[in-house]
C-alpha cells in the first residue's frame, strides 16, 4: 500500500514544484509535509493558503486510496476549508485520513498544521469527498 501512494505522489508535479513529501502511510492516513517556500508565500511572509489547501486536500485524497482497491484511483469531488490561523512556521504538515471509506464516495478529513521546531499549531481544518475512478 504505502509502495502505491508513493509512486502517484511521485507522479504530481505540483506537489514536486512545492518541495512536499510524504512523512507517513498507514492504512487510512497518510501526512505530508512542504517547506514554506520563498515562492510558496503571500503577501505578509506567511505560507499561502493555496499551500495549506494543497497538501492537506493530497493527504486527504491519499489517505482515501489507501482504502481503495489497486484497480482504482481516486479523485476530489468537493472540499472545504477553514483557515483557523496564519501558516507561520518551519514547514507545514498536512494530516490526511478517512472519516467513512464507501464504493462510490470517500468522506475524508486533513488537519493542516504549521510547523516551529517540536511545536505544530493548527492552523486549516478541511473536509471533502473523494471519489474512486477507474485509472
Amino acid at each position: 500500500m504505502e509502495q502505491r501512494i508513493r509512486k502517484s505522489f511521485d507522479q504530481q508535479s505540483m506537489m514536486e514544484t512545492l518541495g512536499a513529501r510524504i512523512a507517513s502511510v498507514a492504512a487510512g492516513e497518510v501526512v505530508i509535509e512542504a517547506p514554506i517556500l520563498p515562492g510558496s508565500r503571500q503577501q505578509q511572509g506567511v505560507a499561502h493558503a493555496a499551500l495549506t489547501f494543497a497538501i492537506g486536500d493530497s493527504a486527504a485524497g491519499y489517505s482515501a486510496l489507501t482504502m481503495l482497491p489497486e484497480d482504482q484511483d481516486v479523485m476530489t469531488a468537493e472540499i472545504k476549508v477553514n483557515l483557523l490561523a496564519p501558516g507561520a512556521g518551519d514547514f507545514l504538515r498536512a494530516k490526511g485520513r478517512v472519516i467513512k471509506p464507501g464504493r462510490r464516495l470517500v468522506v475524508v478529513s486533513a488537519e493542516v498544521f504549521a510547523v516551529t521546531g517540536d511545536t505544530e499549531k493548527l492552523i486549516a481544518v478541511m473536509q471533502g469527498t473523494m471519489v474512486p475512478v477507474t485509472p
